[in-house]
């Protein structure tokens, strides 16, 4: 591949996902507006400063902290011959399929490990405080977890050697996967079922979401529906049914609890004996 057509890659990848970001972010707010799944509980307007607030603090993070983002990454890992794809004589398109895989399959396993790991958990819970769910919660994640995330990642990229055209795929797909999971949007039931066959479903990722502990440790899936139920993590609905569930977690419930500079300090808190 050569370095013009490299540096042309690259430069174009800011511009590729800023634009998917923003498509699916305006269809799914509209789609919401149109075909809402639940009665939102709690003020539109206030849910949205905080969750808005805390991605463009994560946004602002990662461009101080971590320059080079994923793609950069499989870039100079290609260059230099790193990582098992580097190093395999396959077809690109090969590489670039089972890239995709790998990577969902390591999102699964991280996201398992933030439910596991109590100090993970302690970051992570705050996107699980949202005591309603829509596109924006697909944004509401501490900054501390989306660095360690982004970390993460990068180590996945380079050990895999993944292609940077399938890296980038990726991020397309986990970002608008991120808001399409957590939208508030009704599928028609056979085309819901049919989707979450292959795909996370709204409905699905809503059950990840439930106040009760063994509904919110199921359904670890980002984009793929098969992690979940080769890894036996799967749970088809919420005891209490989509409209009666109750979201986010016992704790953390008051309206304090949900401004953004209560979101940033939360990690802080510990957990309660006998865990959450």
């Amino acid at each position: 591949m050569s370095d013009s057509f490299n540096t042309d890659f690259l430069g174009s990848e800011p511009a590729i996902r800023l634009l998917a970001f923003f498509g699916a972010l305006v269809i799914l707010i509209g789609w919401e507006a149109l075909a809402p799944r639940r009665r939102l509980s709690q003020p539109r307007w206030r849910r949205w400063f905080a969750n808005l607030g805390l991605a463009l603090i994560d946004t602002a993070l990662l461009r101080l902290a971590v320059p080079a983002a994923a793609v950069g990454l499989a870039a100079a890992a290609q260059a230099q011959g790193w990582g098992l794809f580097n190093q395999l004589a396959i077809p690109g398109w090969l590489a670039i399929g089972l890239s995709l895989v790998l990577l969902d399959l390591a999102l699964y396993a991280q996201h398992l490990g933030t439910h596991a790991v109590p100090v993970l958990w302690r970051l992570h819970r705050v996107h699980h405080t949202d005591l309603d769910i829509d596109v924006t919660t697909g944004l509401r994640f501490h900054p501390a977890e989306i660095l360690l995330s982004l970390l993460y990642k990068g180590a996945i990229v380079v050990a895999l050697g993944a292609p940077p055209a399938a890296v980038l795929i990726f991020e397309v797909l986990l970002s608008s996967s991120s808001l399409f999971t957590h939208s508030n949007l009704r599928l028609p039931g056979g085309l819901e079922r049919a989707i979450r066959r292959v795909w996370v479903t709204p409905d699905m990722h809503r059950v990840h979401h439930s106040v009760l502990r063994a509904e919110t440790d199921s359904n670890y899936g980002t984009c793929l529906s098969l992690w979940d139920r080769l890894f036996r993590t799967y749970r088809a609905q919420p005891q209490a049914g989509h409209d009666g569930m109750t979201l986010g977690l016992e704790r953390f419930r008051m309206p304090a609890d949900q401004r953004l500079w209560r979101l940033v300090i939360q990690p802080l808190h510990r957990e309660p004996p006998g865990g959450r």
